[in-house]
């Protein structure tokens, strides 16, 4: 065990001392062989890695899993050594999938270890406990987490060690779980390769390894994927529907801190004459703020194709009668569609905590987790509101005032608040929201600024107040003023 140890801690020198980071694969392949790899295209790559520099060896070698001579890579020793690798007829051959991984920052977290990709074409098929490695669905959960400094987190379904490596620097202790004792033991490569210590690593399904403790923080990426049954482990449960995603959520609260979040990817399904928002509602625990967003949806047909893609199943003999499989159970589940999106939840010590269930299809700022926290703490205020407040309103700092109309005309027909930043959301808002947010810096009760703009318009001031009790509450729900 010490001797792969130590063949673990020379492949991690050898890595910092060739560049195997983003940024440096990025440089060596440039934009055209970079786009085509993330489409699962190699050939262009191979070409921009035909040197014989020990970046090109390792990008050739772990990431397009091409064999490489011996003597390309300076530490092929360590390499077999550590078990990432095997000697065939002087090269050498990966054994797993390597690449770096970098932080929403741009930063350089370490490697993340997993099974060797299965490329379409290979005629491969994967086994039942494959662990996948990086990509969009990981990416999006790490850019949404929260990035508030926390005592102890939970990343459950590790998989490869994603999440927890996103949350080296931001939790004091990682508790990382996973059913599949084959993800524990390649994060545990993960976090070797990346100089991750001490992170606890526990085998068990939803929160078993951990029901009898709290966190201040969960983050999940979740076997989501609703199917008739595939067998693969790192995208499927086991269990009907989204009953995972479901009872993930709903057993949050009580593996929280006070003020504790949950974040998580999750899918849900789209039943027929069933609002999608009345059946997440169902989901939520007491005593959690909670903010749920769709951010696409796919009909039956759609997502059946993107997860036998997915599965390198196209073109197989039993593609056709796959493809039928699924269609056939959305249709007992009578499902129309299904939908992504995430799910956070904060707990709470209120009786009457915010929620709200909405659909973003817009690109918005990233990462939403710098900034997630003001999101919830809107939704709050926004419960709290009275236009006879004594606290005064801020207008957020990311506001623009777009006024639209015919040319020379003396009054806009529409005045539009619009967010360059966070969310980007944009509202209509007439004369008395948008005087607000040209005065509101936090400094003046609202009260006075009411009446003031009630001499200046003519207008009846108890009509400016009631007006603005009716559009300031959803306004500050969606994050144009703040209550400082």
């Amino acid at each position: 065990m010490n001797d792969r140890v130590d063949a673990l801690e020379r492949v991690r020198a050898a890595f910092e001392r060739a560049g195997y980071t983003v940024a440096g694969v990025r440089e060596l392949l440039g934009p055209m062989a970079g786009g085509a790899l993330a489409r699962e295209q190699i050939v262009p790559a191979l070409r921009a890695t035909s040197g014989n520099s020990p970046l090109e060896a390792a990008v050739r070698l772990f990431w397009l899993q091409v064999p490489v001579p011996e003597s390309a890579f300076p530490e092929a020793e360590a390499l077999v050594a550590a078990g990432l690798a095997e000697r065939s007829g002087g090269e050498l051959r990966a054994l797993l999938h390597i690449e770096p991984l970098e932080g929403t920052d741009g930063s350089h977290l370490g490697h993340v270890v997993s099974d060797l990709k299965v490329r379409p074409g290979e005629g491969r098929a994967l086994r039942p406990d494959h662990v996948v490695g990086a990509g969009g669905a990981s990416a999006s959960l790490a850019q949404l987490v929260i990035h508030k400094p926390v005592d102890n987190a939970l990343d459950l379904g590790t998989g490869c060690g994603v999440q927890a490596l996103h949350l080296r620097d931001r939790a004091a202790r990682i508790t990382a779980t996973d059913l599949n004792p084959r993800a524990l033991a390649l994060a545990r490569l993960s976090f070797a390769l990346s100089g991750l210590k001490d992170v606890e690593l526990l085998e068990g399904s939803l929160y078993e390894p951990v029901k009898d403790r709290r966190f201040d923080l969960i983050v999940s990426n979740p076997p989501f994927v609703i199917s008739p049954g595939g067998g693969l482990v790192y995208r499927e449960s086991g269990l009907p529907g989204d009953e995972v995603c479901r009872r993930l959520v709903g057993g949050a609260a009580e593996r929280l801190t006070a003020g504790g979040w949950c974040q998580m990817l999750a899918n849900w399904l789209h039943i027929d004459g069933v609002p999608w928002q009345e059946r997440l509602a169902e989901w939520l625990p007491q005593g959690c703020d909670a903010w749920v967003v769709q951010r696409d949806v796919q009909d039956p047909a759609e997502y059946a194709e993107l997860w036998l893609r997915d599965s390198c199943e196209v073109g197989s003999p039993e593609y056709a009668a796959r493809y039928e499989a699924w269609l056939d159970y959305f249709e007992r589940q009578r499902a129309t569609g299904v939908g992504f999106g995430w799910i956070t939840l904060r707990r709470t010590e209120t009786d009457r905590p915010a929620v709200r269930i909405e659909e973003l299809r817009h690109a918005v700022e990233q990462p939403v987790g710098a900034y997630v926290a003001r999101i919830l703490d809107g939704l709050t205020a926004a419960r709290r509101f009275s236009t006879g407040c004594a606290q005064p309103l801020r207008t957020a700092v990311d506001i623009v005032q777009e006024q639209i109309g015919l040319p020379g005309a003396e009054d806009p027909e529409r005045i539009v608040l619009r967010q360059r930043g966070g969310l980007r959301r944009a509202a209509d808002v007439g004369t008395v929201a948008a005087a607000l947010a040209g005065v509101c810096d936090g400094t003046i009760p609202l009260p006075p600024l009411l009446d003031a703009i009630a001499e200046l318009t003519g207008m009846p001031a108890r009509q400016v107040h009631d007006h603005a009790g009716a559009v300031l509450p959803e306004l500050i729900a969606d994050g144009f003023f703040e209550m400082p």
